[in-house]
């Protein structure tokens, strides 16, 4: 390091720690809790702290899939359900008319409120400090992790790093043939990250998730679609809040593509990146979302669910779910 970093080169009271968390994502938020918690100086380092714990695909939370994982987040002392608690605007049970082993609570959460919710727990939270930081290098001696460097060259030095980067190890956005390194719209992918690992001798994938445009509240015709609203009975995801039914219901819609839908999607399918002349996406997707290019390709019906979901309480836009798409918007 040259003289004019030397200052930021040096352990000190506010660059060491016990553990550092890379991420400021769900897991990072629960792992740096966790560690503080448990009385280790933890430091939780994000390229945006004000959207910490941001919902970026759906803004729900549980359901068949998640719905025991955030329960079980819960019982190990974890944050998940008693923000969701807080801050959901629509529960409901599912399957209701199986049995009780596939029914499973699914909360719509105000994703404003829920990452705001979040951040003043994790600023409240004794032992962790979050702080904005792009890390692009992890500090190997001796085959051993001993700190990170981030992209202002700041050091920070720590007995154990975590790393929970999500979408961002060099991410890239598709939108149609249009693409751009990003970790989500809006936000710097982790370029360095990647390379630093490689270096340390361990291999990198691809992976592939997608999700839909959003829509305005007021150029949706809400009497076409079925009304789902929140359950009159009492629920709670966390096993430490005390059940309550909801004193303002915010419903979800159901509705669904029609034959004519997807004939505008084979149309101008070869605009996709993953059915082009030139394929741009290789990496593979979640099993159990597909895109609903892939489901009017590869599943042959009438017409496929879409749910209608808001995304707030205090916002025009509403979240298309199961309408997952690469496709670009014009």
């Amino acid at each position: 390091m040259n003289d004019a970093n030397t200052l930021f080169s040096r352990p000190t009271d506010d660059s060491s720690f016990d553990v550092i968390v890379v991420g400021g994502g769900h897991a990072g938020i629960e792992a740096s809790l966790a560690t503080a918690r448990l009385g280790f100086k933890t430091l939780l380092l994000t390229g945006n702290p004000d959207n910490v714990a941001w919902a970026s695909c759906n803004p729900a939370i549980g359901g068949s899939a998640k719905g025991i994982v955030v329960r079980e987040i819960d019982a190990l002392g974890g944050e998940m359900a008693k923000t969701t608690d807080q801050t959901m605007i629509n529960v409901r049970m599912l399957n209701t008319s199986k049995g009780p082993a596939v029914q499973a609570l699914r909360a719509q959460i105000d994703k404003y409120d829920y990452s705001h919710t979040m951040k003043r727990k994790l600023e409240n939270q004794e032992n962790l400090l979050l702080r904005y930081g792009l890390v692009r290098e992890l500090m190997v001696e001796d085959g051993r992790v001993k700190g990170v460097v981030d992209s202002l060259g700041i050091d920070y030095y720590a007995k154990a790093v975590i790393l929970t980067t999500g979408t961002f190890l060099r991410g890239k956005i598709f939108v149609g043939r249009n693409t751009m390194e990003a970790g989500r719209m809006g936000d710097f992918s982790s370029q360095g990250l990647t390379a630093s690992l490689i270096n340390s001798g361990l291999t990198v994938g691809r992976f592939k998730t997608g999700t839909p445009a959003r829509v305005l509240k007021k150029s949706i015709d809400f009497s076409k679609m079925k009304r789902q609203d929140s359950d009159d009975i009492p629920w709670s995801f966390s096993y430490f809040d005390e059940p309550k039914v909801l004193e303002k219901n915010y419903p979800c819609w159901l509705t669904h593509t029609v034959p004519q839908t997807h004939e505008i999607i084979k149309r101008y399918l070869s605009y996709s990146p993953l059915y082009g002349d030139v394929k741009l996406i290789e990496g593979k997707g979640p099993r159990y979302c597909p895109s609903i290019e892939d489901k009017v390709i590869k599943f042959n019906r009438d017409g496929h669910q879409v749910f209608v979901e808001p995304e707030g309480r205090d916002t025009q836009e509403y979240y298309l779910n199961g309408l997952s798409t690469s496709l670009p918007y014009a």
